[in-house]
């Protein structure tokens, strides 16, 4: 992908959370209420994933982070603001 070393363009991807995975990371657009609505099913469905025996340090923290992701994507939606990149 472009913007992690690949070639193939965002553009070409079919996902509802391109809108997150192709924003720049310190700045650029808001993602509206209703992109964040948008994306909370599969945020929800990525971080709620059972995770099966011991799960390494690394793992665990990205689990959390997505969590972290999901409540704040749910908190726009809720007080419909938009999630800021900064």
């Amino acid at each position: 992908m472009h913007g992690f070393g690949g070639q193939r363009p965002w553009k070409g991807v079919s996902t509802v959370l391109a809108p997150l995975l192709d924003h720049p990371d310190d700045g650029g657009p808001d993602l509206t209420p209703i992109q964040c609505a948008a994306l909370l099913p599969r945020l929800r469905e990525i971080a709620e994933q059972p995770q099966e025996g011991s799960v390494s340090p690394l793992l665990q923290r990205h689990i959390d982070d997505a969590r972290r992701l999901t409540a704040v994507v749910q908190l726009c939606v809720e007080k419909d603001v938009g999630l800021l990149f900064g």
